[in-house]
């Protein structure tokens, strides 16, 4: 009997525990078994490394009991992502790679049927892990831009089984993977000059940007609220070498386009707009093995929801509770695993089933009912989580003006930005729109004349205490903005001036 001993990575959640792939060959009748929690597509393995073994012109043990355990045994095992630890286990076993040669490193990679490799999902976790562990990597190319992305690394790429077997036993080494070298970022979607006119809204989306706070436009069809959404990915300062590598990791868990990704898109902000015929689990995450949803997709970035009234109640109220704790957990029978979900929220809603409200009814071609039961679809804990409700209405006026070319003007904006949020994280170590709490007591502290305007607001507008709380945030970002060391009355006053839908609502309840 021989045994040998392979390393390798599971995928679960965003963690990636280390498997030993164990390998007995003992005499008996020809057999070869997989234990250890294999799930459908690990117990295809056996087809799949037996004929990728022949067709590398290796010695497959033909007249032997082959038993490959994957521990630790109470860990399932999910996918094709074994193959090659597999493959490099047998012919360890039978003496055809020495075990001083398999013992340092670390394998991944799908086969096809004639030895080629593929790649797998999650790589990227994987990898950070392995070089923790001091270990070498053996990768396939496909999962390239991924390795990249990784400073300091220990890591090499193969296309085929042969490929790695002659590079363990030496003739043929593999070349190292080099790290990306650092690029001037690319800024995605244009320029805040090309949406004419709506300047509260530009400058709802500015303050937006210097706080991370959370937005809704409101208002009726072909006013710009889409595009203002796109603008403010362009203001975003990009993103540090520790987001990026969270980013990359959750694009890593969730299948990102191996060949079709370069290493720098990787670490990218990006929007995601998944269309309101989505379901829950495809916004927050699920499936068997849980996957990320759009939300995590969304980790440090930002998530569109256009048409906010068209979305099932259901799946925006998923949305509560990782707004509020930044991250989702996905619970299946024996199985949990948590994903980043720090995103910024945007929506965009029309104030009415026909498009047009504007508190009259002589503006809309719907009665009050009717436009009460379509902004009902929108849940009071949910709007009480968005800091910003922006009016973005329509301007005839604009219409009369020729279109001519303006000067950029987000890059000037960005500046802004960037200095701002600056300020916040030497102040506290976080964006204003995380602040905890316990924070606001130091960090927005009012005189007792200005806290009474705020209370006295409060009561008129009949919020709840987290809207309380939001409107603090974003006058700490207004004043911020105005460099200002204090909050003040007038940072108060325009940060309920940034309550749109619930005045709406209001004038609709007095109809």
């Amino acid at each position: 009997m021989s045994l040998a001993r392979v390393f390798t990575r599971a995928l679960y959640g965003m963690e990636a525990p280390l498997v030993t792939v164990e390998v007995c060959l003992a005499a008996g009748l020809p057999a070869f078994t997989v234990v250890g929690m294999p799930q459908a597509g690990v117990r295809e393995a056996r087809d799949r490394v037996r004929s990728a073994i022949q067709a590398s012109e290796f010695n497959f043990p033909r007249g032997s009991k082959i038993t490959v355990n994957l521990a630790p045994a109470d860990l399932p095992k999910h996918g094709a992502r074994y193959d090659l630890a597999i493959a490099i286990g047998i012919l360890a076993a039978d003496g055809q790679l020495s075990e001083s040669s398999v013992v340092s490193r670390e394998f991944y990679g799908e086969l096809t049927l004639n030895g080629e490799l593929r790649g797998v999902e999650g790589m990227l976790p994987a990898l950070l892990a392995c070089r923790r562990e001091g270990r070498e990597a053996v990768i396939p190319l496909d999962n390239l831009a991924e390795a990249q992305v990784i400073r300091e690394q220990q890591c090499v790429v193969g296309e085929s089984l042969r490929d790695v077997v002659e590079h363990l036993s030496g003739p043929h080494r593999l070349p190292p993977v080099k790290p990306i070298a650092k690029t001037s970022y690319v800024y995605p979607g244009g320029d805040l000059a090309d949406v004419i006119g709506q300047e509260q809204a530009k400058r709802a989306l500015v303050l937006a940007a210097m706080g991370g706070h959370h937005l809704l436009f409101v208002g009726p069809p072909g006013t710009g609220k889409t595009m203002l959404a796109q603008r403010l990915l362009g203001l975003l300062p990009p993103l540090s070498d520790e987001e990026g590598l969270e980013v990359a990791a959750v694009r890593s868990v969730a299948g990102y386009e191996h060949r079709a990704a370069t290493p720098q898109s990787w670490l990218q902000r990006s929007m995601r707009a998944p269309h309101h015929s989505c379901s829950a689990a495809a916004l927050v995450g699920g499936g068997s093995p849980p996957q990320p949803g759009e939300i995590s997709l969304a980790h440090k970035a930002l998530l569109f929801l256009d048409e906010l009234p068209e979305f099932s109640r259901h799946v925006l109220d998923s949305l509560r509770e990782p707004l509020e704790s930044g991250q989702v957990s996905i619970s299946r029978a024996g199985y949990q695993a948590k994903f980043p979900a720090q995103f910024q929220l945007v929506c965009a809603l029309n104030p009415s089933p026909c498009g047009h409200f504007d508190g009259t009814l002589a503006s809309a071609r719907a009665s009050p009912d009717q436009i009460t039961r379509y902004l009902g679809k929108l849940s009071g804990p949910l709007l009480d989580r968005i800091d910003m409700q922006v009016s973005v209405p329509r301007q005839p006026a604009v219409l009369q003006q020729q279109h001519q070319q303006q000067e950029p003007q987000t890059p000037l904006l960005r500046e802004q930005v960037e200095a701002v949020r600056g300020l916040q994280l030497k102040r506290q170590k976080c964006l204003n729109s995380e602040l905890e709490t316990a924070q606001l007591a130091d960090v927005c502290r009012l005189s007792d004349e200005d806290h009474g305007f705020l209370v006295s607001a409060i009561e008129r507008f009949n919020l709840s205490h987290r809207a309380y709380h939001r409107v603090l945030r974003l006058a700490r970002t207004i004043a911020d903005a105005a460099g200002a060391e204090h909050i003040s009355k007038a940072h108060l006053a325009e940060a309920l001036s940034y309550r749109a839908l619930d005045r709406l609502l209001q004038q609709l309840q007095d109809l």
